[in-house]
């Protein structure tokens, strides 16, 4: 019998935060009983904050950068090195969220070309893939996942260094949330798609967590389905009902 897969919960602090809230957030995350034991847990906070959080956050709980760039130096302005970040002992990245790939353009080359690279040198990758509103209306909400996948699946090889982040981008930011059984629709789809494309085995083992407006009042109604591996949370990142999140298992 497969072990069974560890939950992970991310908290995307995206573009937010300042100096004294950074403080607040680590100081309340290192004062709270969390059951990171069972529950990997990880904090994605800007690019200036990264050290400093990783120097105060207690060490059971991962820090990672919001993105990462697919080449290991040189004049790439406003990029990160995935070296640079496992150097200050930034052990994660989040990539293809679908701000970096509407906002910036990022094509799904691009963000499988991003991942692999960073796997590469050592960083756990948290892939965000999803489908936007228009794109669900027109009922092509696994044909777009699908591609997204295929598109990583041509360039990743070491699955165990990827976390598959299923956040349809109409719920991200606006309050709405896909419901439990949409997204486990979904989360099945994304796991027999591994199944098919990767093996039994990756399939069985590969963690997909459900990322689009979640909190500490709808989180739970997740966990009662079998594809539901955790979260990546937005702004409730930045709350203290992350803590209940966390806590959930």
């Amino acid at each position: 019998m497969a072990a069974p897969r560890t939950f992970f919960v991310g908290g995307n602090f995206k573009m937010n935060g300042s100096q004294e809230s950074m403080k607040k957030i680590v100081g309340a995350l290192n004062e709270n009983k969390l059951n990171v034991g069972q529950v990997e847990t990880v904090i994605f906070p800007q690019n200036l904050y990264l050290i400093p959080t990783r120097e105060q956050v207690r060490k059971d709980i991962g820090v990672g950068a919001q993105n990462v760039h697919d080449k290991k130096n040189g004049a790439y302005t406003g990029e990160n090195s995935a070296e640079s970040l496992i150097d200050a002992g930034i052990n994660y990245t989040l990539t293809g969220h679908s701000e970096r790939r509407t906002i910036f353009k990022e094509s799904d080359e691009l963000v499988a070309d991003k991942t692999q690279f960073a796997i590469e040198q050592g960083l756990t990758v948290v892939a965000c893939i999803g489908e936007t509103l228009a794109e669900r209306e027109a009922n092509d909400t696994i044909k777009v996942v699908v591609r997204q996948l295929n598109a990583l699946a041509d360039k990743v090889n070491n699955w165990s260094k990827v976390v598959v982040a299923y956040e349809p981008v109409w719920a991200i930011g606006t309050g709405k949330t896909a419901t439990p059984a949409q997204a486990q629709e979904v989360h099945a789809e994304i796991r027999k798609w591994a199944a098919q494309r990767l093996g039994a085995q990756v399939a069985e083992g590969l963690r997909i967590i459900y990322g689009g407006s979640v909190n500490g009042g709808n989180c739970k109604e997740f966990l009662q389905f079998p594809d539901v591996d955790g979260f990546l949370v937005g702004g409730a990142s930045l709350k203290p009902e992350f803590h209940n999140i966390v806590n959930k298992w």
